[in-house]
């Protein structure tokens, strides 16, 4: 009892700190939301509307009818009609087009007379993403118009269509393959990186540069009773601002938690106490805010973003970059909250991301504390 009484004015003067810096809690509450409804509506890895353009040397009945897939679908926008590889070759090098259909001369003679024909899709490599989907769709839609042709042949033949494999997927957890359900729960550990490290990294370098740190550490208080007080204020804004992220996402989103509330809150608050280690660690090794606030940044969101596997998978990177990842805590953190929130798993499915997630906890907190009592000595 006699600790949370030591605790109780450190906690009540950090948050009277925060109140007297409204920007700095404004950004805290605000974009983070804001940050949700951003990457949620633009962020998004299906292509769609891609400009196509179309040089139809055919100019049929059967070449029109091919290219009726592509005017009756959202992932095309036929835009431009050319009559020459030249007009295709200025449209990809002004960006006004990222694809183009060329039918052969001879497309309709070749249908009508039971033959295969070839098709060409041209497209513009400068955006990889784009162009590697684009050839999906087109490669599917032609597919597809094969397949009908097929079906009627055999059909005229007055023979049945076999598929030695019947092939059917099925899609678990997202079904409708949505890049906000993949992407919003892997924004949780970048936020708690800017609501836990860089908030707390800031705010102690502030007192060391007005000099009042000095008078904490000359005070009665145990350098650990000091780091607790000083973590309390954050962790609550922490768990408020992740609080505010699930709402968002449920109402905008429609991001439901498959899982336990309890079992995902546990991981949030986790990553929340290891973020917060963190900053001290990065406050106790700066002494001015700019600094610290750079370091903060390279140490923590930098590898959120790059490292963890929230866009860019892991097992796509070189064997080097694969072993740093597990320096970013996020990447153990997002296996939790994408487990839990898709696909409802349990503890014992992600005990071992808790396991390090602590480590990484234990080993910030004691560095800091560590650091603080170097300090007072």
């Amino acid at each position: 009892m006699s600790m949370f009484r030591a605790l109780r004015p450190i906690v009540i003067k950090e948050f009277r700190q925060i109140r007297r810096d409204p920007t700095t809690l404004g950004i805290l509450l605000v974009l983070p939301t804001a940050l949700i409804a951003l990457v949620g509506y633009a962020l998004n890895f299906d292509v769609k509307h891609i400009p196509l353009a179309i040089y139809d040397q055919s100019k049929t009945e059967e070449s029109r009818a091919f290219l009726r897939q592509f005017e009756n679908t959202e992932y095309f926008t036929p835009s431009y009609y050319v009559g020459s590889y030249n007009e295709i070759d200025d449209l990809f090098l002004h960006g006004r087009a990222k694809a183009a259909i060329v039918i052969p001369a001879d497309f309709g003679r070749e249908l009508l007379a039971d033959r295969s024909v070839k098709i060409q899709i041209l497209v513009d490599g400068a955006d990889a993403n784009s162009a590697g989907q684009a050839i999906g769709y087109a490669t599917r839609m032609s597919m597809e118009y094969s397949t009908r042709l097929v079906t009627e042949f055999l059909q005229r033949k007055g023979r049945k269509q076999f598929a030695p494999i019947d092939f059917q997927p099925r899609i678990w957890y997202n079904p409708d393959l949505l890049s906000a359900k993949f992407l919003i729960p892997g924004l949780f550990g970048f936020i708690i990186a800017l609501a836990a490290v860089v908030s707390t990294a800031l705010t102690v370098v502030r007192e060391k540069e007005r000099g009042t740190m000095e008078q904490l550490m000359v005070s009665p208080l145990h350098p650990l009773q000091v780091i607790v007080g000083k973590v309390i204020p954050y962790s609550v804004i922490s768990l408020v601002v992740a609080s505010s992220v699930l709402l968002v996402g449920y109402l905008l989103f429609d991001i439901q938690i498959k899982g336990s509330l309890l079992l995902l809150y546990a991981a949030i608050f986790t990553m929340i106490l290891g973020g917060l280690g963190q900053g001290l660690v990065v406050s106790s090794i700066t002494d001015t805010q700019q600094t610290a606030f750079m370091v903060a940044m390279l140490s923590s969101l930098l590898p959120t973003f790059l490292l963890s596997g929230f866009v860019f998978p892991i097992a796509s990177m070189p064997v080097p970059l694969q072993v740093l990842s597990n320096l970013a805590v996020n990447k153990f953190f997002l296996v939790v909250v994408r487990g839990v929130m898709l696909k409802g798993v349990g503890f014992f499915a992600v005990w071992d991301q808790f396991l390090y997630m602590l480590l990484f906890a234990a080993v910030t907190v004691g560095i800091s504390t560590r650091k603080f009592r170097k300090r007072t000595l």
